[in-house]
């Protein structure tokens, strides 16, 4: 079995354990984004967003 890495940047054994033990480097990357977010909001006043953990997309908040 071969695999082609044509267009990807990640070798083969990166998406192996992609698969077995979850994104590290992309659960980082979106937890940094929200502690970011979370910091502005908090910093500029404003009530903070509310994220949806899995996603990381923004979400309704619970209070209104």
């Amino acid at each position: 079995m071969t695999r082609s890495t044509a267009g990807n940047d990640h070798p083969p054994i990166y998406e192996d354990l992609v698969r077995e033990r979850g994104d590290a480097v992309a659960e980082a990357q979106m937890a940094a984004a929200h502690t970011q977010n979370q910091a502005a909001e908090l910093l500029s006043g404003g009530e903070p967003h509310h994220w949806d953990a899995p996603t990381g997309q923004e979400r309704p908040s619970d209070f209104g």
